[in-house]
Parts: structure tokens; C-alpha cells; sequence
């Protein structure tokens, strides 16, 4: 089961939100209908300004937390290496691809076990 983190956003470096699912179009879609309420609901952060793909949830949630530590800079620079203009990806989903390339020196999942 792979696993995608996700930043959400109101407008061009707005509020951003990081987020981890293993179905991203629909947990994009409870974002912009606001079926929970929180976060996205109150600062309106309804677009899909960036993702990435892991081959399991386990690094998706691994990278989520890492990214949530990154200074708000980095984050404006990673989203708009993939997405210069900051322009709502939700109904480009399956036509990008953005998976996670780790540094050489990080380790693998075999490592873990």
C-alpha cells in the first residue's frame, strides 16, 4: 500500500497544510467539502498545491513529520519546485509524478528490519 503527504493551501504562499493519506483524491476532496472540521475547514486551505509518492505508508508518515519541522521557506521552495504558481493540482492527480527520491546517504526500508 503506498502513501502520498500532501500540502494544501489557501492562495499563492498562504497557509499551508501538510498531510499524509493513501488516497489522496479523496482526502483532497473531504479538504475542499470541509466534511471534518479543523484546520483546512478554518484557515479555508482548499487547493493541492504539492505531493509526493512513497511505496509505503509508513515512509509517507516518516517524511509528513519530517516536513512539518521544516522551516516555512523550505516548504514555499519545495511546492514551488513542482508547482511554480502555486495552481490547484487536484484535477491533475494522476498525471504528475512526484515520488520521493532520498538522499543517498538516507536509509533504506530494508535497514529498519
Amino acid at each position: 500500500m503506498s502513501g502520498v503527504v500532501y500540502m494544501m493551501s489557501d492562495k499563492p504562499r498562504g497557509v499551508i497544510y501538510t498531510g499524509v493519506t493513501i488516497d489522496l483524491p479523496g482526502r483532497v476532496y473531504e479538504h475542499r467539502t470541509t466534511l471534518h472540521k479543523g484546520y483546512t475547514e478554518k484557515y479555508r486551505a482548499k487547493n493541492l498545491v504539492w505531493f509526493e509518492t512513497h511505496p509505503n505508508i509508513v515512509l509517507a508518515i516518516q517524511r509528513e513529520k519530517s516536513l512539518k519541522r521544516y522551516m516555512r521557506e523550505w516548504k514555499i521552495r519545495l511546492i514551488e519546485e513542482l508547482n511554480p504558481t502555486w495552481m490547484d493540482l487536484y484535477e491533475r492527480i494522476n498525471e504528475i509524478a512526484n515520488a520521493y527520491r532520498p538522499h543517498e546517504n538516507t536509509r533504506k526500508w530494508g535497514d529498519y528490519n
